[in-house]
């Protein structure tokens, strides 16, 4: 068992020691030049497709929330009789 966990010691010592560090390139300038850019939309659209699915998706789901609201605020205004 102690064997196991020695083991298991090394092996992580050595991955963490000796792993090369990668290159992470700087995205910032070309995400500050696209947002900054007046191309006549607004901020949260301007990230491409993917924002403008999620903004679409989200008012989707706001508008169908609020419907709901409104048919439940209804049903519960006019109980239904017995009987």
């Amino acid at each position: 068992m102690n064997r196991h966990i020695f083991a298991l010691q090394q092996v992580a010592r050595r991955t963490i020691g000796s792993s090369a560090r990668r290159q992470v390139d700087n995205k910032v300038p070309q995400k500050q030049k696209a947002f900054q850019e007046d191309n006549g939309l607004p901020i949260h659209l301007k990230g491409g497709t993917a924002d403008a699915v999620l903004y679409r998706t989200t008012m989707a789901l706001t508008m169908l929330g609020a419907g709901y609201v409104v048919y439940e605020l209804l049903k519960a205004a006019y109980p239904q009789k017995k009987g």
